[in-house]
């Protein structure tokens, strides 16, 4: 197939088809006048690539299981180095999670101090001699 109807097949464009042959993860066979033909085992190495891109992964990332699938391997991810990079990833992931843990702890802590503050303020006008309440929205003397 060429690479227009590669393109279409996979979801992408012809442009990022030349960027991957580029980065050396498609390789095109050539016709005599120059045009690219590829094969349906080109289409499944464009389809691991962009479903591990979907999942996050950067573009280099993905060479190793290109690199399986190109060997006769049944899937990208049934070689070592693949379940190196799987490996890596969730270690990756894992360290974002905990770090978006602590930030969600400290806004919590955050809003519950504040809704403290209010809650104290809003009890404190309703003793009596106790600050009168005001609207923030109204202006000055109005």
């Amino acid at each position: 197939m060429r690479i227009g109807e590669l393109a279409e097949r996979a979801g992408t464009t012809t442009r990022t088809l030349r960027y991957y042959e580029a980065r050396g993860l498609l390789h095109a066979e050539r016709t005599p006048n120059g045009h690219r033909i590829y094969n349906e085992a080109d289409l499944r190495l464009l389809q691991q690539i962009r479903m591990l891109q979907r999942f996050g992964f950067e573009l280099e990332e993905t060479r190793p299981f290109v690199e399986c699938l190109r060997a006769g391997h049944p899937s990208g991810d049934s070689c070592p180095a693949s379940l190196q990079v799987y490996r890596r990833k969730l270690a990756e992931l894992d360290a974002c999670i905990a770090q978006l843990q602590g930030v969600r702890e400290q806004v919590g802590n955050q809003l519950a101090r504040a809704e403290q503050a209010l809650d104290e303020l809003a009890n404190a006008s309703l003793q009596p001699g106790g600050p009168q309440p005001q609207c923030e929205l109204s202006s000055p003397g109005a």
